[in-house]
């Protein structure tokens, strides 16, 4: 649910200061920085109150934002007509360098909206789709499904953007089925048939109009005749009555889209995702990155419009500001990176989103590559990662590789946001952060901090903040407090903490930011009663691991110490085992090379923590990855822990049997 970013985030509030000469001493010059300006959530005020909790708020009142997203589109299509919108390359198998880009302006892209938006007026009015019959899209990322969802909003019918790996990587389709029940689409578009073809005979509805990019010589395994329409007969239509008077009942309250969560605890929910709520997240953003205004926003970027982060942050980001979308092809793993490369080397970006993983990659890619260098570097105000902790040896190389190439850092953003809030709630822009922090609110949003089973929860309430989970009413009462605050399941805490809780005289300060304390529902008591805190301790498992840990399960629950089941980087520590194609994963694991890397690493995490609430004693390395259909990880690949520990009961007992085979490695004591 949450999208948060972890370790330290240098950022600037104003122009890099010139470089300070090293002292006498030897000290290094203070590092300078990228000129970026920020605002917005810079500066808050706080209320306790007689409860306990908290109300916090930016000093910064949220400023007007327009009813509809497609008022953007309209606004951009006007004033800059010839500017390109979004642009993607020509689809095939040559290497990306030599495949043009296809691209489509702001007055083009409104055109298209326009006449696709006719052909669903006329299937409004004919009751084929309709807010409970709403479009259903099992696309990546395209200029095909940019289109048809900015048609849908145009016009005002939903549009639920799908996550392809439901139909393309899941062994099979009951959460995609699950999806389709809550939905009941009227009209269903996917890119292709090939990738999407066995999942849409599964769970299509047969009173469902199914629309492909190119339907030619498409037989159904099942010989039930259907019809098909092809896309271009939607771009083809000529705008009329139909289509002005749909658009003309759109409104701040229309919903956009449906935006289904990961599903990482119980099966997805739909978030319902109005104009509103996306033009308010996206104008408190703007006053947070106010360099945004400064000029019109460069994007490329690969992050999927089926998750907030992708779909209403970044695709949002370019819209509202009047900026350009470069579609990314790539993936942040190594048989991936090509593409990216090949993007970034002749597009430069104004500020650069990915995920940890895709940092790491772009990172070791641009160490030998000056022309990359260059160009990432030469105009970018900002990177923003989320989603996961960027490892202290990242962060550094992205500074030593900026320096080396412009003489300054860029500065990185960090943050929390969820599904349900659009997603941005708070961002920390400062330049003193540290590991966890994830800054004050945004313009707009009132927070509430709130002392729940030993811990502080967070909790939101604003104009982008969700009213309810689609055809979900219990979970949508079960989301919201009385005073009609989202309960995140998050915990924070004060970056100045204070000591007045412990008998001292000086208060918390919450208006010098908060730190992320990791997830309320996943922290436990150990045998002897001992609470522990799953979220930092996993961060700092994972950050200390880099390279070659993936992610780890924190368990122990009733036990007398932590033990870590741990998902290696395959890649990575083959490597350092030296294995020859082809090797066993287990007998890579076995490697003394491999095992004395963990056992290190064991024994760091060990020593530097401070009691049994935070000095894991065991670890198994996983040769199995985490499995979709078993719901161990979310299609965007966050780990769920409670169905790790759910499915791997037996690596648990391994972890803790009395005398433990080979493979677990233990520290403390006189191990």
């Amino acid at each position: 649910m949450s999208e948060q970013s972890s370790p330290r985030a240098p950022a600037t509030a104003g122009p890099a200061e010139p470089p300070v000469a090293a002292a006498a001493s030897g000290a290094s010059a203070a590092p300078r920085w990228r000129a970026t300006r920020v605002a917005g959530c810079v500066r808050a005020e706080a209320v306790r109150r007689a409860d306990g909790s908290w109300l916090v708020r930016s000093t910064e009142p949220l400023s007007a934002y327009p009813e509809r997203i497609t008022d953007a589109l309209e606004h951009f299509a006007r004033v800059r007509p010839n500017q390109v919108f979004v642009a993607r390359r020509a689809p095939g198998h040559a290497p990306a360098i030599e495949r043009p880009w296809q691209t489509i302006t702001y007055a083009q892209m409104l055109e298209r909206v326009r006449r696709v938006g006719q052909a669903l007026a006329l299937r409004m009015a004919d009751g084929e789709i309709s807010e409970e019959r709403p479009i259903a899209i099992l696309s990546g990322n395209d200029l095909q499904h940019l289109t048809l969802a900015l048609a849908a909003c145009w016009v005002g019918v939903p549009y639920a953007p799908v996550s392809p790996a439901y139909s393309t990587l899941a062994r099979d389709t009951a959460r995609l089925a699950h999806i389709f029940e809550s939905l009941t689409p009227g009209l269903v578009f996917a890119s292709a048939w090939g990738p999407y073809g066995r999942a849409i005979e599964a769970v299509l509805p047969t009173d469902a109009e199914l629309v492909l990019t190119d339907p030619t010589g498409i037989t159904l395994k099942s010989g039930q005749a259907r019809t098909m329409t092809r896309f271009s007969a939607l771009v083809e239509s000529t705008p009329g009555a139909a289509l002005e008077l749909a658009h003309n009942k759109v409104g701040p309250d229309t919903i956009a889209k449906f935006l289904f969560t990961s599903g990482s605890t119980k099966q997805p929910k739909g978030v319902v995702t109005t104009n509103g709520m996306w033009c308010a997240n996206l104008q408190q953003i703007r006053q947070c990155f106010a360099f945004l205004a400064d000029e019109p926003p460069v994007l490329v970027d690969w992050l999927p419009w089926n998750h907030v982060f992708g779909g209403n942050h970044n695709v949002g980001i370019a819209l509202y500001n009047g900026g350009t979308l470069y579609i990314d092809d790539g993936r942040p793993v190594a048989a991936g990176m090509a593409e990216t490369v090949a993007n970034l080397r002749e597009i430069s970006p104004t500020v650069y989103f990915n995920v940890p993983k895709g940092f790491e990659e772009l990172a070791a890619a641009m160490e030998t590559d000056e022309a990359l260098r260059r160009s990432v570097f030469t105009r970018v105000r900002a990177f923003m990662y989320a989603g996961a902790g960027l490892s202290q040896a990242v962060w550094d190389h992205l500074d030593r590789l900026a320096e080396r190439t412009i003489g300054e850092r860029i500065p990185i953003f960090t943050g929390l946001g969820m599904t349900e809030t659009s997603p941005s709630c708070t961002f920390a822009l400062g330049t003193q952060n540290r590991a966890g922090d994830i800054g004050l609110p945004v313009p707009g949003v009132e927070v509430k901090i709130v002392p729940v089973e030993g811990k502080q929860e967070i909790r939101f309430r604003g104009p982008n903040v969700m009213s309810e989970y689609w055809r979900a009413f219990e979970e949508t009462a079960a989301a919201f407090d009385s005073e009609g605050f989202y309960r995140t399941g998050d915990a924070v805490r004060f970056r100045e903490p204070g000591d007045s809780d412990a008998g001292g005289d000086v208060p918390p300060d919450p208006t010098q930011g908060l730190v992320f304390d990791g997830r309320i529902a996943e922290d436990f008591k150990l045998a002897t009663g001992t609470f522990v805190s799953v979220g930092p301790l996993r961060t700092q498992a994972i950050l200390s691991g880099h390279p070659m840990v993936q992610d780890v399960v924190v368990a122990g629950v009733d036990r007398d110490d932590i033990g870590l089941l741990v998902f290696p980087r395959v890649d990575d520590v083959r490597r350092l085992a030296g294995a020859v194609a082809g090797e066993p994963l287990e007998l890579t694991l076995a490697h003394p090379q491999v095992r004395g890397f963990f056992r290190q690493w064991l024994k760091a995490l060990w020593d530097a923590g401070t009691g049994s609430s935070n000095r894991p004693a065991r670890a198994l390395l996983l040769s199995e990855p985490p499995s979709l259909d078993r719901g161990e990880v979310t299609d965007k690949g966050s780990i769920n822990l409670r169905a790790v520990l759910q499915h791997r009961a037996e690596a648990v007992e391994r972890l803790y049997a009395d005398k433990p085979d080979a493979a677990v490695i233990r520290v403390g004591g006189d191990r």
